[in-house]
């Protein structure tokens, strides 16, 4: 019979974001990075306004709220006009 071998819980593989897409970490207390890429099973995200990358499955993350995207976004343009990013 046809379906007889799939289980109602297999997970699909989620969609690669576009390189700077805004996520956020699930499995961090939703710590907003930018998305980028691939490594493995593994996505790479990084501080908006910059500093080390981290790796997170992709199960734990999902798409930044627009608060969130305008919290780090403005995090970032402060930290620049202190001279602390470029």
């Amino acid at each position: 019979m046809y379906g007889e071998n799939v289980s109602a819980n297999t997970e699909r593989p989620l969609p690669i974001p576009d390189p700077g897409t805004l996520l956020a970490d699930t499995s961090r207390g939703d710590r907003v990075g930018e998305f980028r890429g691939a490594a493995g099973p593994y996505w790479s995200l990084r501080p908006v306004g910059g500093g080390r990358e981290w790796e997170v499955e992709p199960r734990y993350v999902r798409p930044a709220l627009l608060m969130e995207q305008l919290r780090a976004r403005t995090a970032r343009l402060n930290a620049r006009s202190r001279g602390e990013v470029l």
